[in-house]
């Protein structure tokens, strides 16, 4: 396999070797609701735990808790809901080393994978045909200071940089790196809006006046069922 160069009970715990244990908050089919995937069927493996406190979070539920599974347990899963299309997500999901062997062994099944990562966490080891989808932190996330730029030297065209704006200061920063680092010629690029605080039809005006080579995205998901759905 290439690799990119630049409270649970004590009995189940014991019996799943700590190389294969990942923390899982819950696997589920759903359609894609983000990126340039938006609307294909997908499994979502969602692992536990985060390092960021983003001021507009909308899985703080995901911290804390899970199941610890196998890799082996979570594999079978996912191959019986019969979806090529898998997405590892979390809170962070590479908060956990083990995520790196399940995506390895994900794609040795034929899986398409996706990992929707936060930008905070070192992708350098992230295997070879996994999409990555990496989320920039804008100033008012809170969290801007955990961007880890070294990270923009391991994406490819595959892979997507998106940025979740909850403000005119948000979206003029996002502009600013994407030209200092000429992300579109890179990678796909992509400007979201943190629900319910920025309006996204003025995100749009704001991009096409200053011909940002970027693609306008929502959150699907919180168009077609409630906003605070789980498992969606």
């Amino acid at each position: 396999m290439l690799i990119r160069t630049a409270a649970d009970s004590p009995r189940v715990v014991a019996a799943i070797p700590a190389d294969e244990r990942l923390r899982v908050i819950e696997v589920y089919t759903s359609v894609q609701g983000e990126s340039t995937w938006a609307g294909l069927p997908c499994v979502f493996v969602r692992l536990a735990g985060c390092n960021l406190r983003c001021t507009w979070c909308d899985s703080e539920w995901t911290f804390r808790g899970g199941e610890h599974r196998s890799i082996d347990d979570v594999l079978a899963e996912v191959a019986a809901t019969g979806v090529k299309l898998v997405e590892v997500t979390g809170g962070e999901p590479l908060v956990h080393r083990q995520a790196i062997p399940l995506m390895e062994r994900l794609l040795a099944r034929g899986h398409t994978v996706l990992l929707e990562t936060s930008g905070s966490r070192d992708i350098a080891a992230v295997p070879d045909g996994v999409h990555v989808i990496l989320d920039l932190k804008p100033p008012d996330s809170g969290e801007v200071e955990a961007n880890l730029w070294s990270n923009l030297a391991h994406l490819d065209r595959g892979d997507e940089v998106k940025f979740v704006l909850a403000s005119r200061r948000d979206y003029e920063w996002a502009v600013a790196v994407v030209r200092e680092h000429a992300l579109a010629d890179r990678c796909e690029v992509l400007f979201s809006t943190a629900f319910g605080l920025v309006n996204a039809a003025d995100v749009v005006a704001w991009m096409l006046a200053d011909h940002v080579p970027a693609r306008f995205q929502i959150q699907m998901h919180k168009v077609i069922w409630p906003p605070d759905a789980r498992r969606v």
